[in-house]
């Protein structure tokens, strides 16, 4: 069986989210500053990458990705408490960076990083949200594919160095969470997208 080639896409859009009859727009990448990625690599939801892949330069598109195929179902377990202490510097708790409704950067047990959001701050405890901000969200995305070709062999190793956390930017790994990052898009993670 003959494998599909890696493809350099970009592609202008608007990202809309639909919840409880509710459509509203989440997210607009423009045509001077569009969306990049290189099928076949797993940088980008499979069910977009899928209705995609197969345009042209130049071909419109919308459609729907139902929420269990995209950030699945919001789950209520991954709102959790984690001890005040923990957002310490130098013994004080940091309210300039850890405010209601920011994102902070974690750390499992596992060493992997996730991003939070901050639900609530209480005296002892900050109430976070493991959830990615689109779960439980139907995503509708309405657009326009700016470029299609083959990708060069370089912008593949490129991809695959920003997507193992070789960026270059300053943090100790982008691991999928740049855009929340302050090394922003100096971390090579396609635009400061990290879909």
């Amino acid at each position: 069986m003959e494998t599909a080639e890696n493809k350099y896409i970009t592609v202008a859009y608007k990202l809309y989210t639909m919840e409880n009859g509710e459509k509203e727009l989440f997210e607009e990448s423009k045509a001077e500053h569009p969306f990049q990625f290189i099928s076949g690599l797993g940088a980008t939801l499979e069910d977009f990458e899928n209705q995609v892949t197969g345009l042209s330069t130049g071909d419109k598109f919308n459609f729907t990705i139902p929420a269990e195929k995209a950030y699945g179902e919001y789950d209520e377990q991954h709102v959790i408490d984690l001890p005040k202490n923990i957002f310490e510097i130098d013994g004080k708790f940091d309210s300039e960076r850890v405010k209601e409704g920011d994102i902070v950067p974690l750390m499992t047990s596992e060493g992997q990083r996730v991003n939070a959001s901050v639900v609530e701050i209480k005296p002892d405890v900050v109430v976070v949200d493991l959830n990615h901000p689109l779960a439980g969200a139907s995503l509708i995305f309405e657009g326009e594919v700016i470029e299609s070709r083959p990708a060069t062999n370089e912008e593949i190793q490129e991809l695959i160095k920003s997507m193992s956390g070789e960026c270059g930017c300053g943090c100790d790994s982008c691991g999928g969470g740049c855009g929340d990052h302050e090394c922003g898009d100096d971390c090579g993670c396609e635009g400061g997208h990290c879909h």
